[in-house]
């Protein structure tokens, strides 16, 4: 079933209202908004997981990331379930597996989620005690959106990770 524009602004309409609804409220409404599209579709399985994920359920969201994952999720979506699934992987104590699943997501495809990849990335590599590479991860993705030194940021984030000098 092809999901509808009237579909996607629902949701798009719940997630802008996150704020204003408690925790098993927001569940419920996405479960309803789920329970639309047809068993086992993987947009239905990713929205799932992102909303217990969102309310702090990450142990029941990783099946559901990795359901909708395996099933075949693309589009936009797909990136988004493999950085909210390392995420959340490094959240309930597996870092390595989330570092592994983003190191895996850069060499694949290039888009304006690269630096959302680099910047969980980094986070994982905090909590594996690789905090120089974690920094120049994050001062490399910095790098290009700033409005002036931009190349000087990017040639100093790259010796932070390589601080032996060449030569």
């Amino acid at each position: 079933m092809k999901i509808t524009a009237e579909w996607e602004r629902r949701c798009a309409a719940l997630w802008a209202a996150f704020e204003d609804c408690d925790a098993a409220e927001f569940r419920s409404k996405m479960r309803t908004l789920a329970d639309e599209l047809p068993e086992g579709h993987t947009v239905a399985a990713f929205e799932l997981a992102s909303a217990y994920d969102a309310t702090d359920l990450g142990e029941r969201a990783v099946p559901l990331y990795r359901q909708a994952l395996d099933d075949g999720l693309d589009g936009e979506r797909r990136r988004q379930a493999v950085v909210q699934l390392a995420s959340t992987l490094r959240a309930l104590g597996h870092p390595q597996a989330g570092a592994d699943m983003l190191l895996a997501e850069r060499g694949k495809t290039s888009d304006h989620l690269d630096d959302v990849v680099t910047a969980f990335l980094a986070l994982a590599f905090v909590d594996l005690g690789r905090e120089r590479e974690a920094a120049a991860l994050a001062l490399g993705a910095l790098s290009h959106h700033l409005p002036c030194y931009n190349n000087s940021l990017a040639r100093y984030a790259a010796a932070v990770a390589d601080p032996i000098p060449k030569g």
